[in-house]
């Protein structure tokens, strides 16, 4: 047995209640030790059950190594800090450190507290605002929050915006945090020394763990690998998710609003008053808020199409000059910023320009950078507007990550990836060379044959013959049927906000049982609502189709209402698609919806006594000529084209 196997079966033995490590755990966490020690890659299916955090937590620690480890939720990410990590500290005879590590907007700056004390703004922040968030508790000036925030700065030790006791409006939190745009470093800041974030980066680069999101990671990847501390390898949990969140970590998106914002910066900066005398400063911001509607007006002529071309020229001539606008704020704040005095800095008055165009400057910059990017032609990225006619953005990303994490990560460190559901060919595809990559399945120890049943409504009409109506119609009769059966129990998953919004009304007024729409509640009081009361149903879209546990006799049908391929108009599935030609179906689309569905049936079985039927309203999963490749993507449950026999299924756990 091997040293990984035999911590693991400790560790899993003084777990409350005891247990016993499961075979495709131990497998799991000697691949995991395997790839760490031989400088190799791991892309490593682990199923319901598997208890696959601490199979790579455990070889994780005791490699010795630096590792960060990327997760994909804010739950998965508090499950590892709150709970198996400190668990892992008390029982693994081997002592290491961690610590989790968030994007620099998280956490509170002391250097925009001070500014504001300074400033007393009252004009901007007396006006009373109603709290539009729930949990807010009723209408509060912004200033009212501004004065919470700075209480709890005085408080708090981490300045991490996860332990406010409220929810801030986005402008409050605006007001007392940077961005990493805007952020000089603690060198150049007056308060480098009291920084929150700061000190996040100083535990993180003394620890032998740091966890972190994988925006958060993308976002490394993009700097060139200057965001997070060194490390010796990576894990990265939920990695069905992964080439997405890099593909949006490396790419831009720009709009007027975010040129307003950058004006408005450089004008408060700068010292600029409405009605003062004009100056080269007020000629330029002023500038800039011409551009910004004329860029805005560009983009909605453009609204919700792909740039195949790229920008074409009227866009590409304000792009340009936008860039040039940005780029002679620059000379002038890189000016302003180099005239502040340190001794004004640090007793923090007079500082307060010369900090705000260090700020300034650096959100500025960036922004000349993406805009000179965007109209450069690179066949390599897929441009596009969207957002609507109120904040209309053009996007930029690149079609393949594969390079990027090749050169970054595969080429440098070992990485680990794993999930739930592992679409096929993902190391490969992400730019892990074959000859380095193992790939391995560690099962399920759940007894998905015995306790749960795969129903697929095969006598329902294919839309493209009878509608959406027709077919919406029949499908809300096969759910009222199966909700009965089951006495509530029912999460049912849609794959578009209509056809969620349209269920909820024909079915609330034919049933007894409660049903929770997705935007009745915010999510967590949603779920837990929902978990209380087993006869309550809830009706949800995509974001609750992976990332939701709800264990026990209160989930006993999963519904799902078509087959989840990715939307036909998605730009950059698009752009993939092209790329592979004929073989985009098979390559693109088909890997996505197998790994959506697998995703959406896995919300069922959380524990091993768990029980019941994940029923698939679209035909398609029994005589599509692709159906294996989805079926063989979901756990081995059952499976019957009889609605009955669905139906006594559900009725004998109710009963």
């Amino acid at each position: 047995m091997s040293s990984e196997a035999d911590a693991l079966k400790r560790v899993v033995a003084s777990l409350p209640g005891g247990g016993e490590a499961r075979p495709g755990q131990v497998a799991m966490a000697e691949g995991v030790a395997r790839a760490l020690d031989g400088n190799r890659h791991l892309v490593v299916q682990a199923g319901t059950g598997t208890g696959k955090s601490l199979a790579y937590l455990v070889p994780t620690i005791l490699s010795g190594k630096t590792v960060v480890i990327a997760t994909a939720t804010k739950a998965l990410q508090d499950q590892l800090a709150k709970k198996d990590l400190p668990f892992l500290q008390e029982k693994l005879r081997q002592k290491f450190k961690y610590a989790v590590l968030k994007g620099r907007s998280n956490y509170i700056c002391v250097q925009r507290l001070k500014e504001l004390a300074v400033e007393g703004t009252q004009e901007e922040l007396g006006e009373a605002e109603p709290a539009p968030t729930a949990g807010r508790g009723g209408a509060s000036s912004l200033g009212e929050e501004i004065v919470r925030l700075q209480e709890f700065a005085r408080a708090t030790e981490s300045g991490d915006r996860a332990e406010l006791s409220f929810e801030p409006r986005p402008r409050a939190w605006g007001l007392v945090s940077v961005s990493a745009d805007e952020c000089p470093g603690a060198r150049r800041c007056p308060s480098g020394g009291e920084c929150f974030a700061e000190k996040a980066r100083r535990e993180a680069a003394e620890s032998e763990v740091v966890i972190v999101n994988m925006h958060l990671y993308g976002s490394h990847l993009a700097s060139g690998g200057m965001v997070l501390p060194e490390h010796d390898a990576v894990v990265f949990d939920e990695a069905h998710e992964l080439e997405d969140v890099v593909s949006e970590s490396l790419g831009v998106e720009v709009g007027g609003g975010r040129l307003r914002a950058l004006a408005a910066a450089a004008r408060s900066a700068l010292g600029v008053r409405r009605g003062a005398a004009r100056s080269a400063g007020s000629d330029l911001v002023d500038e800039l808020f011409g551009l910004s509607d004329r860029l805005d007006d560009q983009l909605r002529l453009l609204m919700d199409t792909r740039l195949v071309d790229g920008t074409g020229a009227e866009l590409a001539e304000v792009l340009r000059l936008c860039a040039v606008s940005l780029g002679k704020l620059e000379k002038l704040l890189d000016n302003r910023a180099a005239q502040g005095t340190s001794g004004a800095s640090k007793a923090g008055e007079g500082a307060g320009d010369a900090d705000k165009s260090t700020r300034a400057l650096g959100a500025i910059e960036h922004c000349h950078r993406e805009l000179e990017a965007l109209n450069r032609t690179d066949e390599e990225k897929v441009l596009w507007v969207d957002g609507g006619d109120r904040s209309p953005r053009l996007h930029s990303a690149p079609i393949d990550v594969a390079p990027v994490m090749s050169t970054l990560v595969f080429e440098r460190i070992p990485a680990v990836m794993t999930s739930a559901t592992i679409p096929p060919g993902l190391g490969s595809r992400l730019g892990a060379e074959p000859e380095q990559l193992d790939v391995m399945d560690a099962g399920s120890p759940f007894p998905y044959e015995q306790n749960a049943l795969l129903y697929c409504a095969v006598h329902l009409p294919a839309r493209r013959r009878v509608g959406d109506d027709v077919v919406e119609a029949m499908q809300h009769d096969e759910l009222a049927a199966l909700i009965d059966a089951a006495a509530g129990r029912t999460l049912a998953l849609f794959t578009s906000r209509r056809a969620l919004v349209k269920a909820t009304e024909a079915l609330r007024p034919r049933l007894e049982y409660p049903i929770l729409a997705q935007d009745d509640l915010p999510k967590p009081a949603l779920v837990a609502a929902f978990s209380a009361d087993p006869s309550t149903c809830l009706f949800a879209t995509l974001s609750f189709w992976q990332g939701l546990d709800v264990p026990g006799p209160t989930l006993s049908l999963v519904a799902i209402d078509r087959l989840p391929f990715p939307r036909p108009d998605d730009p950059l599935m698009a752009a993939r698609r092209d790329r592979a030609g004929v073989l985009a179906f098979k390559t693109i689309d088909l890997p996505r919806a197998a790994t959506l569905l697998a995703q959406g049936a896995g919300r069922l079985i959380r524990t091993a006594t768990d029980c019941g039927v994940v029923a698939v309203l679209d035909p398609r999963l029994a005589t599509a000529s692709y159906r294996w490749d989805l079926v063989r993507a979901l756990p081995p449950m059952r499976r019957t084209r009889v609605r009955a026999e669905a139906e006594a299924f559900l009725r004998a756990i109710r009963d």
